[in-house]
């Protein structure tokens, strides 16, 4: 069972339990006994790949799907029965869901005409959703006539006019260009701190997890496999799939060296590295381990730094602000190990077929038996 963060005393209370969940499609076990708590006025991500059931627990939450087992709570009250439209929440989709025939006033009206609002309180409500989006001038446009990042805007508008205790989106950028999914993330977190609603966020994209959340929920297979902040799930993942799957990582042939309580010291040709010693629970001192390195934790070695192996750099990709050198070390490991180097020396330093010697940047990293 996937069992919550304990919130304790003195962190802020409560939005959003859910304890327990458990979903069935046929035969498939979409979600374990899935409990999360998400505290108010955070932004909490569900991460993981495809058919991981974030999406899944995400409509769970929204009241489009029934849990077969479990019980949801939206600000201390029980919402396991309740049906979506009595759950005081916003949502936004994939695709935005906006109605074709409608202005952009209207759609971003719906939810309050749904729910009987007075027409002249709607007006000034919808008036400064679409100011808060930056929308404003845009009101009688209809969808069509509008670019992915404005009906994104709309679908978001639409969300946040009703004043939802809980916002859910589900992978809203997914749909938009790279630099254009840069720039509403930025909005999208600007508005969620300026309103300070509970927001929960569906994605697979790595990076958008990082930049965006005050917590990551690490999903694969129904179950969370690890709860933390950005910082907790990159530089100490708790198990290998959440290493490989949480941004670039070498994995490098190391030896145990000891242990010593809650540490472990582990041999990487010259270099001793710290690593967590919970890992490594069974393995003896001797015992080949895979170290796990980020990118950029890897550097050419110089004259005053122990190398860890030596390669041959086999390909260099420019990134504007760096380069990422891949490196044939078979003593390393069994798959090119990645270097990122900021700048753009690296490219006339280290040409392909150059002969390197490698070192860590790093004196801690995180070892899987």
């Amino acid at each position: 069972m996937s069992k919550p963060a304990d919130p304790g005393p003195a962190c802020p209370a409560v939005a959003v339990r859910l304890d327990g969940i458990t979903k069935h499609f046929g035969e498939v076990v979409a979600l374990h006994e899935v409990s999360l708590h998400v505290r108010r006025g955070e932004l909490m991500t569900l991460l993981g790949p495809s058919g991981c059931g974030k999406t899944t627990l995400l409509n769970i939450v929204a009241g489009f799907l029934a849990p077969d087992a479990g019980e949801i709570a939206i600000a201390g009250a029980r919402v396991t029965d309740l049906p979506t439209y009595r759950r005081e929440i916003g949502m936004t989709f994939q695709n935005y869901a906006l109605f074709p025939h409608m202005s952009v006033a209207s759609n971003v009206g719906y939810g309050l005409r749904a729910r009987r609002v007075d027409k002249s309180e709607i007006a000034g409500r919808v008036a400064a959703a679409l100011d808060l989006v930056k929308l404003t001038g845009l009101e009688d446009r209809k969808p069509r006539q509008l670019s992915g990042g404005q009906q994104q805007r709309v679908a978001l508008a639409r969300a946040l006019v009703v004043r939802p205790k809980v916002l859910l989106l589900d992978e809203p950028f997914s749909a938009l260009d790279r630099n254009l999914r840069g720039a509403m993330q930025v909005e999208l977190r600007e508005i969620q701190r300026k309103l300070d609603v509970t927001t929960i966020f569906v994605t697979h994209d790595q990076s958008e997890a990082l930049s965006l959340s005050d917590r990551i929920a690490v999903m694969t297979e129904g179950r969370i496999r690890q709860l933390g902040s950005p910082d907790d799930v990159y530089r100490r993942p708790a198990d290998r799939f959440v290493a490989s799957f949480v941004g670039d990582v070498n994995v490098l042939r190391a030896r145990l060296e000891r242990r010593d309580g809650r540490t472990a010291t582990v041999v990487l040709g010259a270099a001793h590295v710290t690593v967590p010693s919970g890992p490594l629970d069974g393995a003896a001192p001797g015992a080949e381990v895979d170290l796990f390195v980020r990118p950029e934790d890897l550097r050419i070695a110089d004259g005053d730094t122990a190398v860890v192996a030596y390669g041959v750099v086999a390909a260099q990709v420019y990134q504007g602000g760096h380069v990422d050198l891949h490196v044939e070390s078979p003593q390393l490991a069994s798959t090119r190990v990645l270097l990122r180097i900021p700048g753009q020396s690296a490219i006339t330093r280290w040409p392909v077929g150059t002969r390197v010697d490698l070192a860590l940047a790093t004196e801690e990293a995180v070892a899987f038996t």
